[in-house]
């Protein structure tokens, strides 16, 4: 009997010390250092309790920071999520599923392309003289809406989260796609015969339905939006005057740049918290999660 009982935990132990050496040994070793302060190229270290977190709350940049990433998120859900189970639905519906393999496609190929790549190729996209985002604008006679979407402040931001969800919308609509697909068809046939339309079988069935990939989808898009790194370092790296800035830049600008490990934890700390935030409160509102 005492064998039966080893034999499972010998079969996890792998796997939990993978676990506990590469997350929650890091987790808890960047918690500790949140209340320390030292300089990367000495040994000294010194504890200054909750002063880290005391000036980061106080720093005028967190708040620009803070409020950029909670606007990416709100950004990220409506396109990636409600958008993309808007493009799923079509897609699925019989009128275009003959065509549905080459818009997946479509819709899919920029998630396996490199940010690197994708940040290049908005750079000349952006590019108040020659990209072609400006020349188009002046083409169709709009001439006085064309900026320097990048270099000016009150649109790099947009500029920047327009390219996360040209990105990452594909993944969302592939996920939903195959979501959509496990709908029992008699709940469509049954929509129909009781006379509701497109947008009522859509509301009544398919969201209905499809909540617990909502579900997922919203915890990874709302992480993924706190998270975000590439595409802000790639086209403004927080710039112009901080305007795009948000917290994985912030964290490493204070990390690598200004050499503030200690202050950097505290970043990373927050971040750890408020995503743990939106994941209770999803988990509490939608009240699903269980598939």
């Amino acid at each position: 009997m005492r064998e039966k009982r080893i034999v499972p935990i010998l079969y996890m132990a792998p796997a939990l010390g993978l676990l506990a050496l590469f997350v929650y040994y890091p987790l808890i070793r960047n918690v500790v250092n949140g209340f320390y302060e030292w300089n990367p190229f000495t040994l000294d270290r010194r504890f200054v309790a909750l002063d880290n977190y005391v000036r980061l709350f106080k720093d005028p940049v967190f708040y620009k920071v803070l409020k950029n990433n909670l606007l990416y998120a709100v950004i990220s859900v409506i396109f990636q999520v409600g958008l993309g189970l808007v493009i799923a639905a079509i897609l699925e519906d019989k009128i275009f599923r003959r065509f549905s393999t080459f818009f997946r496609t479509t819709f899919f190929l920029p998630v396996l392309i490199s940010m690197t790549v994708i940040g290049i190729l908005f750079s000349f996209i952006y590019n108040p003289e020659v990209g072609l985002l400006n020349s188009f604008l002046r083409l169709i006679g709009l001439g006085e809406w064309t900026e320097g979407w990048l270099g000016n402040a009150n649109t790099a931001i947009y500029a920047v989260i327009f390219v996360s969800q040209w990105q990452s919308i594909g993944y969302a609509v592939m996920l939903y796609v195959l979501a959509v697909q496990k709908v029992p068809g008699e709940l469509y046939e049954a929509a129909t015969i009781d006379g509701a339309g497109k947008i009522r079988t859509f509301f009544s069935i398919t969201v209905p339905q499809v909540k617990e990939m909502t579900f997922v989808l919203l915890i990874y898009t709302v992480t993924g939006s706190f998270l975000v790194f590439s595409e802000v370092y790639v086209l403004t790296s927080g710039g112009p005057g901080n305007s795009s800035q948000v917290f994985s830049t912030y964290l490493y600008q204070k990390a690598f740049i200004d050499n503030e490990p200690g202050f950097a934890s505290a970043i990373a700390n927050v971040i750890l918290g408020i995503t743990l935030i939106f994941y209770f409160l999803q988990n509490k509102f939608l009240k699903t999660g269980e598939e």
